[in-house]
Parts: C-alpha cells; structure tokens; sequence
C-alpha cells in the first residue's frame, strides 16, 4: 500500500503515513519508524495508531482542531 508521507522525527526515526491492509480492511495508518543498524532500512516500531476508514473523519477533525491549538 502507498506511503502518503514520511516526517522525520529525529534519531534515526520517521513517522511514516501511509495506507496499509489488515485482514482486507484499509487503515490509515500513523506510525514511527526506526532506521535498523544492520541493513539501513525503515521498520516499524508499536508506537502508533491505525485508524479505521469509520474513524477518519473524527480523526482528521480533531487534528484541524489542534491545529488552532498549536499556532
């Protein structure tokens, strides 16, 4: 599935935005990745959320809120 966008967060980590596919339902997906030492590459860690398709529009809601919050 698409990766929407990565946000480097600092330390060797992103967070990584992206659709992804559990069980044939799609999720949006929230999640921070670590560079592993041995290959170099991006794998995810536990921190993060999946939201569900039912769940987008509270989620993206409450992020238009905060964002009045943080300016």
């Amino acid at each position: 599935m698409p990766t929407i966008k990565d946000i480097e967060k600092g330390g060797g980590e992103i967070i990584r935005i992206e659709v992804s596919e559990y069980k044939g339902q799609k999720y949006l997906n929230v999640r921070v990745w670590y560079t592993d030492k041995n290959s170099g590459e991006y794998k995810p860690t536990q921190k993060g959320v999946a939201i569900k398709p039912e769940q987008y529009k509270d989620f993206m809601s409450a992020i238009i809120a905060a964002e009045g919050e943080l300016k």
